[in-house]
């Protein structure tokens, strides 16, 4: 087994070759379940994922996330906020597309680190100015790529790679649709 930057090439090429050859096999669906926990307060736990047609229940409640929301946000800061998990989701999905790209074209990282702000105005949130979305108004990364033997031409068509196909900037980016329904 050859490796890149802990990315299986094999693995990847296999998996690329799959899907180009059922699309079906690209397909995947995540899912999670939440409870309120009082206050700002949610305890979530992993759902079943499907990948491929094929339901993978061995993800069910294996992992939990808890949010909150700052003190100065009105919560009581027992957890993560959910902005700051949108930000380590599009973080982690930058460090897959990174390091699968990166190890696709050959180039082995020595180390990455991730840098991230986003900015909100609560008067969206709290309805006081029609005019203010209540969403993230920008998100800014900042990445800082060790790959020797690379030069910045090369590391920043990397980077532009990322923003192409990363599937969670892609989802910030793009309006995607969120169907709510009441149970």
């Amino acid at each position: 087994m050859t490796t890149v930057n802990d990315i299986d090439i094999q693995a990847l090429a296999d998996t690329k070759s799959a899907v180009q050859a059922n699309p079906l096999a690209g397909q995947a669906t995540f899912s999670l379940s939440g409870s309120w926990n009082g206050g700002c307060r949610l305890d979530a736990q992993t759902g079943a994922l499907t990948a491929g047609g094929e339901r993978d229940a061995t993800r069910v409640a294996r992992y939990t996330l808890r949010s909150d929301e700052p003190v100065a946000l009105l919560g009581s800061d027992t957890a993560v906020s959910p902005a700051e998990y949108l930000l380590q989701a599009l973080a982690g999905c930058y460090t897959v597309t990174l390091a699968a790209h990166a190890a696709s074209r050959g180039i082995e990282l020595a180390g990455f680190r991730l840098d991230l702000e986003g900015d909100v105005d609560l008067r969206g949130f709290l309805g006081t100015d029609p005019t203010v979305r209540p969403g993230l108004q920008q998100i800014r990364v900042r990445l800082h790529v060790d790959a020797p033997g690379t030069t910045r031409e090369q590391v920043e068509e990397l980077v532009a790679l990322v923003e192409k196909h990363s599937p969670i900037r892609d989802t910030l980016v793009n309006p995607v649709e969120v169907v709510t329904t009441l149970a």
